[in-house]
């Protein structure tokens, strides 16, 4: 649950003020939900993304976004300081200023995410306690399971095109499996850009732990993914749940009958 900055102790806020450099300005965050404190904080040396959290599982969350940080390159935004005061964990980051990509069909901004996640593909998890794929999605399958770091919610809120690159913000979610469950995870976000199930699936073909990945464990994997959200989407009046109830669906389906109709074997 989001909080207001005067939630903060004194010592916390004190300790932000020492590293920015003087006083500073707030302005929280539109989205992010991870921590109890989100906002961009503007001081003497310009502005730095502040996250503060005291709760359990967003002090984990925090954690492993630090360790997500530390173990890859460039995508992350840039750990600057951190620190612990009164029960909080506190974290300030390089301010990352762009858009969100457009991930429709024929969008430009589909290379830059190409080449983020052939990045991403090559990262191995290091030796950190993070989500395994069943406590990360709910479902499980052996052919999860593996030794790459992914961020498991690429989400176009998740993504900012800077002059560099696409940059990937918010690993509270950082999971270590199988290379390929990180694309099919993408499969509903593309479709809520615009894509059929089957354009998601040919321009995923693009990456080999896509390729490689048995027909059978995908159509697993999106069926217990449409099962999941259908189930979420009967018990929740939040808009989002039922966009990913519809497009997970929408996979689901294709892998069952898509393939039917056209014959595939």
């Amino acid at each position: 649950m989001r909080s207001d900055w005067t939630a903060l102790p004194e010592s916390v806020t004190a300790g932000i003020a020492e590293r920015i450099g003087g006083t500073f300005d707030v302005t929280p965050a539109s989205s992010g939900n991870h921590a109890e404190i989100v906002s961009t904080v503007t001081g003497p040396a310009g502005q730095i993304f502040v996250k503060a959290a005291s709760g359990e599982l967003s002090v984990r969350s925090l954690r492993y976004e630090l360790a997500a940080t530390r173990a890859i390159d460039r995508q992350p935004p840039a750990v600057l300081w951190h620190f612990e005061s009164d029960g909080w964990l506190v974290v300030g980051t390089e301010h990352l200023a762009g858009p969100h990509p457009d991930l429709s069909p024929g969008s430009t901004d589909l290379d830059l995410l190409l080449a983020a996640l052939k990045a991403l593909q090559e990262t191995p998890a290091p030796d950190e306690m993070w989500f395994t794929p069943a406590a990360r999605l709910g479902f499980a399958h052996p052919a999860m399971d593996g030794e790459t770091l992914i961020h498991s919610d690429l989400n176009p809120a998740n993504l900012i095109v800077t002059p560099l690159g696409l940059r990937i913000v918010d690993w509270a979610w950082a999971t270590k499996a199988a290379a390929w469950v990180e694309l099919a995870l993408l499969v509903q976000w593309l479709i809520g850009s615009g894509h059929s199930a089957e354009q998601a699936e040919e321009w995923l073909t693009q990456l080999a732990a896509w390729t490689a990945t048995d027909r059978q464990v995908l159509d697993d994997f999106a069926s217990k993914n449409a099962t999941k959200w259908a189930a979420k989407s009967r018990q929740s009046t939040e808009l989002w749940v039922h966009d990913l109830a519809m497009w997970t669906g929408e996979w689901a389906n294709h892998r069952t009958h898509g393939r039917q109709s056209n014959h595939e074997p």
